[in-house]
């Protein structure tokens, strides 16, 4: 069921991303236009473009995504933690095979903030949870993100006896599930929980349903800054954005109804 959950939500996220819709408007107008529906080929076209001009300038996605990375608040107070988790997304496992080095992606913050907690607090384990989040990836072919952290983390100095990983997860459920039956946290443990800031809501969710207490959110990449900063002429990055704040609550839509 998990495989089908995963396939489903892959295949599901491509029908719902906004290029999606706006290529679709595009196709829908040169149809229309086509078949001589002048009139009704304008009206979809001039709406596509539109909403295409408004992402453009306006950081929409910064809009979206604020409320989510605002739920818990940053360089939170941590005392002695028994171990640091970081969640797997920030890895480029398929470029790490193919150049055989490190390879992090937009939300390297998540390996580089844990080894700066791991450098604070030497006795706590760290423990990474992710195998692939790639459906290419969902027969199992492919390195995991746990190849990846294993990898990183030796290179800066961290003993093997202190990491933790866990690679058969391919989602923020199968994360929080796995790591526990891995961990089998005792009371009175603390637990620090590094991933981006705008999926924290959905982590820590998926934690607590997990059966996990004493779990300390420790936000990092953040994509939210001020508004007014950020208005100008930007497709690629404000379009990167509203993806990531779309497929977010989307994300925590699906795992709300499917008690994840």
């Amino acid at each position: 069921m998990s495989i089908l959950f995963f396939i489903a939500s892959k295949l599901i996220w491509v029908l719902i991303r906004p290029e999606t819709w706006l290529v679709i408007g595009l196709a829908w107008g040169c149809l229309l236009l086509k078949l001589h529906k002048i009139s009704r080929a304008r009206r979809v076209l001039s709406a596509t473009l539109i909403a295409a001009l408004a992402i453009t300038i306006l950081p929409l996605g910064e809009l979206l995504i604020r409320p989510l990375e605002t739920s818990y608040p940053a360089n939170p107070t941590i005392t002695a933690p028994n171990g640091i988790i970081v969640l797997g997304g920030a890895e480029d496992a398929r470029r790490t095979a193919y150049w055989r080095q490190v390879q992090l992606n937009d939300a390297a913050e998540r390996f580089t903030a844990a080894l700066a907690l791991a450098r604070r607090f030497p006795n706590a384990k760290i423990v990474f949870t992710g195998g692939s989040g790639s459906l290419r990836d969902a027969l199992g072919k492919g390195i995991s993100g746990a190849t990846v952290a294993k990898l990183f983390f030796s290179e800066q100095g961290i003993p093997a006896n202190r990491l933790i990983l866990e690679s058969k997860s391919r989602n923020t459920a199968a994360n929080a599930r796995l790591t526990y039956a891995l961990l089998r946290p005792k009371p009175g443990q603390t637990w620090v929980l590094v991933t981006s800031a705008f999926h924290m809501p959905r982590a820590m969710r998926s934690f607590r349903r997990a059966g996990w207490t004493g779990v300390i959110p420790y936000p990092v990449d953040y994509r939210s800054g001020r508004f007014a900063d950020d208005i100008g002429w930007n497709l690629a990055k404000n379009l990167k954005t509203l993806n990531i704040a779309v497929k977010e609550y989307v994300g925590l839509l699906a795992y709300s109804l499917t008690g994840r």
